[in-house]
């Protein structure tokens, strides 16, 4: 699938909604590739990539200029970078990686903890 899509089919492929998806823009984490005749956004593939990325950072807890920062990071990445550069970015991307470790632990921990409370319920119920 290639082309250009207007924001009712990025929301439909992404699950983001047309506000999200307006408001990221508007922050500067998304810029739609173009705009049609009558002034309407236009998204491409790499547009929706993104959104998808930034939709899987949120439940992690990461804020708007750590995403800014590692979609920065990740469109240096896929340059041609000169070394120095692409070192100093891999390092900072594999602390987003360790940090994203952590947080889907803590997340573990917590499901655990809520499915022990449902099963307590569930046993009140029998």
């Amino acid at each position: 699938m290639g082309g250009r899509m207007q924001i009712g089919e990025v929301a439909e492929r992404t699950g983001l909604s047309l506000r999200t998806i307006r408001y990221y823009e508007e922050v500067g984490l998304v810029t739609p590739s173009a705009r049609s005749q009558g002034g309407f956004r236009l998204y491409t593939e790499p547009d929706v990539a993104r959104l998808n990325l930034i939709k899987r950072m949120k439940p992690l807890g990461f804020q708007l200029e750590e995403m800014r920062e590692l979609l920065t990071i990740l469109d240096a990445l896929s340059g041609a970078e000169q070394e120095p550069e692409r070192n100093k970015h891999l390092r900072r991307l594999a602390e987003f990686w360790s940090s994203a470790q952590e947080r889907v632990q803590q997340l573990r921990s917590q499901l655990r903890i809520a499915e022990d409370f449902a099963a307590t319920l569930r046993s009140h119920l029998r």
